[in-house]
């Protein structure tokens, strides 16, 4: 039986999704409000909808629900308690294969107001920023609730990124505390989290200074005791058992719609990487919204997203939206090959999957592991098959829904970006004819169009750049303490709307199939990765006196990531030469930041105002030497013969 914390799931025809988008578009602040007050337990409930458009987004942040005062931990946690206390609310899948913990509500909201209140302990207050620097573990959901319920801003980073990237995170974001473990686990081999927050701060005297504490979770070793690659450091490092060391009650205090809950790094075009700003009541009810109705949520279900929380994906779909709707949502810390590639599929048998959520790349990966693995397990319980990240390749959906699904489970392929806080394009779940590949339609609320690059609207089938034409409650706010950069990046070039950054084809159906990325962002696998920080991470090297990066089709990641390089007289990209470059990447960016392709070149091709003429470099990663296009405007136009060579080579 239902409780009446989850409202019945609105979208169940296509009729019903016709209604609501025209009922939406007609009177967005109507619709919200509604939705506000369906899904959301308020101290105060709203009035007002949104406050602000598009077109005045450069003088002030949208605002949503504005007169309206919540607490996010609230909406997760105490609610459900009447009704869900003994309900599992975390499923936690440990790295290592066959060991697993489940955390009821009621022990989860233990947990989160022991931290809470060791975050006052600490000086936390509202307004204050954390960095949570964790692996997948029940804990970093303990600390993401904890900062939202005594109002401070976390800031999750994700644990492959290295020592340099976090210190740039910390110093941005002005962190005074540090969350993080002793080590992750991650495919059988340890992630040194805490030796790279001793690194970050070590290297910067302003972090050093900055940061007042680092609590520390053992994942592996005892509490409060170095590990062999890290120190303890008196006076500073806080063992997370003294953070949570009392059981007394904490009530969680309202506050209003508007306050920050979480700054997102994402990369950029520019080298630096850009912290997206979310508020609190908008972006709580569209992820419980667009949860709810996508994946056809269940009372019962068991729902399986196994992204990282260091990721949107994870705070949206692992995180709020699960917990906000009273679901049990599992935490997956490994990777879909270790120990062998039938470990989601065990995963799906072991904890009576019924929703699955997770990336392209992983789905190509398994099926390039044959059809016998997934055989060997009872995926009966699948009923919703879910992709994030990147589009989906008709051959990996089609294998996806045949073999995985049985030909039986929804396959819902989810368009949305860090900035939109949610889904925005998608299939609804068994409600929305789907072409293999499509993302198919908008949800109610969101408003695509398609534009050339120079602005002029698209009408009927079409391809060109995807806008947004009408605010949501979920969107970011701002770029935190850069409002100028929010307002260039996505609202300048197409004045008025939001534009994503992505390119998008319309067929004759309506629906969309979303194309990638059309500025110098790569999406990796799942990661957004600037083609700017790639080009500073190499010219880190001494080897390196100059670099390009650009993207192209790969068979396993969606988009492979080519690197052309002029290189220092007198070096040369021997195997050891170019183990160093992938090593300077990593060190400079993370782990998930690996060339595919290097070219050393003579020179880049450049316009005669220096621009890299970046077209001409992703035809030959592409492979397509033989139409290069118009050369006229290039300073040395013979240099591109060099390029053509080395992409030969």
């Amino acid at each position: 039986m239902e409780s009446p914390l989850t409202p019945a799931r609105t979208l169940t025809d296509l009729s019903a999704w016709r209604a609501q988008w025209l009922a939406a578009r007609d009177d967005p602040d109507g619709y919200w409000l509604e939705r506000a007050r369906a899904l959301i337990s308020w101290r105060t409930p709203p009035t007002r909808g949104c406050e602000g458009d598009f077109w005045s987004v450069e003088e002030a942040p949208l605002r949503w629900f504005a007169d309206g005062r919540l607490n996010v931990s609230y909406q997760c946690l105490d609610r459900h308690l009447p009704a869900r206390a003994a309900q599992t609310a975390l499923i936690w899948e440990a790295d290592e294969p066959g060991r697993h913990r489940h955390v009821t509500y009621a022990e989860l909201h233990a947990q989160v107001c022991a931290a809470a209140r060791g975050l006052e302990r600490l000086g936390v207050e509202p307004g204050d920023r954390v960095i949570i620097y964790m692996g997948m573990t029940p804990e970093a959901v303990v600390a993401m609730l904890a900062c939202a319920r005594v109002g401070a801003v976390h800031s999750v980073v994700f644990g492959g990124f290295s020592a340099d990237a976090l210190r740039d995170r910390v110093l941005d974001s002005g962190a005074a505390v540090i969350i993080t473990q002793d080590e992750g686990r991650r495919g059988g081999r340890p992630v040194p989290l805490k030796a790279a927050v001793d690194a970050a701060l070590a290297g910067s005297p302003a972090a050093a200074a900055q940061v007042r504490a680092v609590v520390v979770s053992a994942r592996v070793g005892d509490e409060g005791r170095a590990g062999p690659a890290w120190a303890w450091v008196e006076g500073r490092d806080v063992p997370w058992a003294a953070l949570v060391r009392d059981d007394a009650p904490h009530e969680a205090r309202a506050f209003e719609a508007e306050r920050p809950l979480f700054i997102l790094y994402t990369s950029g075009s520019t080298g630096k990487p850009k912290g997206l700003l979310h508020t609190s009541g908008g972006y709580i009810t569209y992820a419980a919204h667009t949860h709810r109705e996508v994946f056809g949520l269940r009372e019962g279900d068991v729902y399986a997203c196994v992204a990282d929380v260091g990721w949107v994906t994870g705070h949206s779909y692992i995180v709020y939206g699960p917990l906000a709707n009273g679901a049990t949502t599992l935490l997956f810390e490994s990777t879909p090959l270790y120990p062998d590639p039938g470990r989601y599929w065990r995963l799906v048998e072991t904890h009576r999957v019924n929703i699955l959520y997770t990336a392209p790349t992983a789905i190509r990966a398994l099926m390039a592991e044959g059809d016998s693995w997934p055989a060997r397990y009872d995926l009966r319980s699948l009923r919703t098959l879910g992709t994030v990240g990147e589009p989906i390749n008709p051959e990996a959906w089609r294998w996806y829904h045949d073999v995985v699904g049985g030909g039986r489970c929804a396959v819902v392929d989810t368009w949305w970006q860090t900035e939109t806080g949610g889904v925005c394009i998608a299939p609804i779940a068994h409600v929305t004819p789907t072409p293999p590949g499509a993302a198919t339609r908008p949800l109610p609320g969101i408003a695509p169009v398609l534009l050339s690059p120079e602005g002029r609207l698209l009408h009927g089938p079409a391809e060109g750049h995807l806008c947004l034409e009408q605010p949501w409650p979920g969107q970011a706010r701002t770029v935190w303490g850069d409002h100028a950069r929010f307002v260039s990046t996505y609202f300048r070039q197409h004045p008025g709307r939001y534009f994503t950054g992505d390119g998008c084809r319309r067929d004759a159906r309506g629906d969309h199939w979303v194309t990638g990325r059309v500025d110098d962002v790569l999406n990796v696998a799942g990661h957004r990765v600037g083609t700017a920080e790639l080009e500073a991470a190499l010219t880190l090297d001494r080897r390196v006196v100059e670099a390009a990066v650009v993207g192209y089709p790969h068979p396993l990641k969606g988009q492979g990531v080519c690197a052309y390089v002029v290189l220092a007289a007198g070096a040369d990209l021997s195997a050891e030469s170019l183990a160093g470059l992938q090593a300077t990447v990593r060190g400079a960016i993370g782990a998930h930041a690996k060339l595919d392709r290097v070219l050393a070149v003579p020179g880049l091709p450049k316009t005669r105002s220096g621009k890299v003429m970046r077209r001409i470099l992703r035809k030959v990663a592409e492979g397509a030497l033989e139409d290069l296009g118009d050369l006229s405007t290039l300073a040395d136009p013979g240099v591109v013969e060099a390029v053509v060579a080395a992409g030969r080579g």
